[in-house]
């Protein structure tokens, strides 16, 4: 599963290091030389001519520091380099990498848009020690942004209800997942979610585990429950298709083993 190294120490001041390693975002992609999908080296850095407010301490990792920046363009310091979806880097790089550049990339995009004040726009200023910037003129703060998401796998004897998502980027049987609305505690969003989007009731709600999920800045909150009553009505605007597996049945394929719903689903994958 997607998940920030146990030995990363994360950093909010720049760090004064001799070969720092950097996350070059456009938008949702890194730069990374194509041949090795490796980080840039000090002379391919140099070549995009940042400026310094564009660089943004991440943390520690094995001995090396690391940063971030971002930049307006696609532009690249080369022919051998390129701009990689992170999406595409799983199963090609080091887990750990890829969590931390999903971290870097969260942090970059809150960088990039909150570069003026949303109330008057006058430009922020970053605050000394903290990942926060502050307009100077009216005081509003804004930290990096985090989307709380729940998903529950729900059960029914020996069979797991999953659903194929009609705005996913993939189309796939998975959990049913949702954001929570304001003022929601994760469990009411559960059974919120759950009612919208498949018609069913569910009860004995218990929570497996949670992951941050750089798409782009969501955090997946994951529980399993138990039906309680209803038939299946899925929301065509939100379900494609809902639907039991139970043990005879053939498991949908996983695009993915790095996220927190491939652990749920092998989990609690019925067996026969």
């Amino acid at each position: 599963m997607l998940l920030t190294p146990a030995t990363f120490t994360p950093l909010i001041r720049p760090q004064n290091h001799d070969h720092p390693l950097t996350f070059v975002f456009h938008r949702g992609e890194l730069l990374l030389r194509n041949e090795i999908l490796g980080l840039p080296d000090a002379q391919a850095l140099a070549a995009l001519n940042l400026p310094p407010e564009r660089f943004h301490a991440l943390g520690e990792w094995e001995g090396r520091y690391y940063q971030l920046a971002w930049v307006e363009q696609p532009d690249v310091p080369g022919p051998e380099y390129g701009y990689h979806g992170l999406r595409s880097l799983f199963g090609l790089v080091d887990e750990g990498f890829a969590a931390l550049a999903g971290r870097a990339y969260q942090l970059a995009e809150w960088a990039r848009t909150h570069r003026y004040c949303g109330v008057c726009a006058t430009p922020m200023r970053q605050l000394e020690g903290e990942r926060c910037y502050q307009c100077p003129n009216c005081g509003m703060s804004a930290y990096p942004r985090i989307s709380p998401a729940m998903m529950v796998l729900i059960r029914k004897g020996e069979q797991v209800l999953l659903a194929m998502h009609a705005n996913a980027p993939y189309k796939r049987y998975t959990a049913l997942a949702g954001f929570l609305e304001a003022g929601e505690s994760i469990e009411e969003a559960v059974h919120r979610e759950v009612y919208e989007e498949v018609g069913l009731r569910v009860h004995n709600l218990k929570y497996f585990g949670s992951q941050s999920w750089p798409f782009p800045h969501s955090l997946m909150i994951a529980y399993t429950a138990e039906y309680l009553d209803g038939d299946i009505r899925v929301d065509p605007s939100e379900i494609a298709d809902a639907r039991w597996f139970g043990p005879g049945d053939e498991w949908p394929d996983m695009t993915t083993t790095v996220s927190i719903a491939a652990e749920l689903l092998k989990t609690y994958r019925p067996r026969a």
